[in-house]
């Protein structure tokens, strides 16, 4: 489904984050680092994503992908860049919450596996009724009509906008009148 997914919207930073986290439990290390490294990339510099607008009651944030990334790394047993990204995560950490990812820091150091982070569990992607009727195809333009003119004396064929009225033009000729 997470395929499907990102597959769909590739620029969905949540999709990813979702889909790394699945492969980590899956201990698919490789691909949930690559997953978690795509989430990054598209939060596009953002500090974090508030996907409440979309319908997923859910604000990713950047330092939550870093800290997840730096877990990925730990089960790679590549611990010297869990720590250059755990200090990354740092950078972007809200306030309050650096004792985690101090503790993250820690447990790094001393060779011990990071629990990745998650979407809370029993939130799901359900976009609002009103977006999802707006899917359907309308057709602003309408059917194209072909209009003749009701005036006499006009001869004009073709298409442009409304012409400004001339004084005797638009009444009808003497011949029409017969």
């Amino acid at each position: 489904a997470f395929d499907k997914t990102v597959t769909k919207d590739n620029s969905l930073a949540v999709g990813y984050f979702q889909r790394g986290f699945v492969c980590l439990q899956l201990e698919m290390y490789e691909k949930a680092l690559s997953d978690y490294h795509m989430a990054f990339s598209h939060l596009r510099k953002n500090a974090f994503i508030d996907y409440k607008q979309l319908g997923l009651r859910h604000i990713l944030y950047a330092w939550e992908v870093l800290y997840s990334t730096a877990a990925a790394q730990c089960q790679l047993q590549q611990w010297p860049e869990a720590r250059v990204t755990l200090e990354k995560a740092v950078v972007w950490r809200p306030e309050g919450r650096t004792a985690m990812l101090a503790l993250a820091l820690e447990r790094v150091q001393n060779h011990l596996f990071l629990e990745p982070m998650q979407v809370p569990l029993g939130e799901f992607f359900r976009p609002r009724k009103k977006e999802v009727e707006q899917l359907d195809s309308k057709d602003f333009l309408g059917k194209p009509k072909v209009i003749s003119s009701i005036i006499p004396n006009d001869e004009y064929i073709g298409f442009e906008p409304l012409r400004p009225q001339k004084q005797g033009f638009y009444e009808p000729s003497a011949d029409a009148v017969r």
